[in-house]
């Protein structure tokens, strides 16, 4: 059945989370004076806040336990106050949309698509965050709408997160609309929970687990105008 409704993710999709994370932490920790974050030091973050995010999909923890306690348990690693964890994500966050790096020109790509299918933006990322990062990249003002976990009150993948995108949104059927994005346990576990079609965003070519539904797999973002045509 034709795509006429595509659920875009944003970190790690549309544009490079990596990046801006790296940035941003980097930045921050000479302003606090904590002196140089090294790339490793970011590594092990990344590692660390990965895991919070995972738990936080299985509802084992909040978003306030994710946002500061993720920097708790990296600060008692690295060796700097602990106590300032929760200033210190107070100011990551519009912070991480100070840098935009597009993947694979996924802005001129969303343009592109405009006038085909209706497009919204799909995400867990705070508020603060993805407001600036939308507005900054352009990205926003070419989506048909933008869904916040933080503002719907309930993460990705669970089905209630999604059962609000669709009461918004009102597909004519469920198979109309795909999901577009990189996490296997956030966006593709959520398509399947939601019973809409999945595409698998898998630029480093990762083996695909079969506990997952997926319809379409692509490494370019390029490729979704085939699968919006076919």
């Amino acid at each position: 059945m034709k795509i006429t409704t595509i659920l875009w993710d944003v970190d790690g999709t549309l544009l490079d989370f990596d990046a801006a994370e790296r940035a941003a932490i980097k930045s921050l920790f000479l302003d606090f004076g904590f002196g140089e974050c090294t790339d490793e030091m970011v590594r092990r973050y990344s590692e660390i806040n990965n895991t919070f995010w995972q738990r936080l999909e299985r509802n084992e923890i909040t978003k306030p336990q994710v946002l500061v306690g993720r920097f708790e348990q990296f600060f008692g690693e690295v060796g700097v106050p602990v106590s300032l964890a929760t200033e210190f994500n107070r100011k990551y966050q519009p912070h991480l949309g100070d840098t935009i790096v597009y993947r694979d020109d996924s802005l001129n790509i969303i343009r592109s698509l405009r006038g085909k299918v209706k497009q919204y933006v799909v995400s867990n990322g705070t508020v603060v965050a993805q407001t600036k990062k939308l507005t900054l990249s352009g990205l926003g003002e070419l989506m048909d709408g933008v869904f916040l976990s933080e503002q719907i009150g309930v993460e990705k993948p669970n089905k209630s997160f999604f059962d609000a995108v669709l009461a918004k949104t009102k597909p004519a059927n469920l198979t109309e609309m795909m999901i577009i994005g990189d996490s296997l346990t956030s966006d593709i576990r959520g398509g399947n929970n939601a019973g809409i079609q999945t595409c698998w965003y898998n630029p480093k070519h990762l083996p695909a687990p079969a506990e997952y539904r997926i319809d379409y797999t692509i490494d370019d973002l390029h490729q979704v105008f085939a699968i919006v045509e076919s």
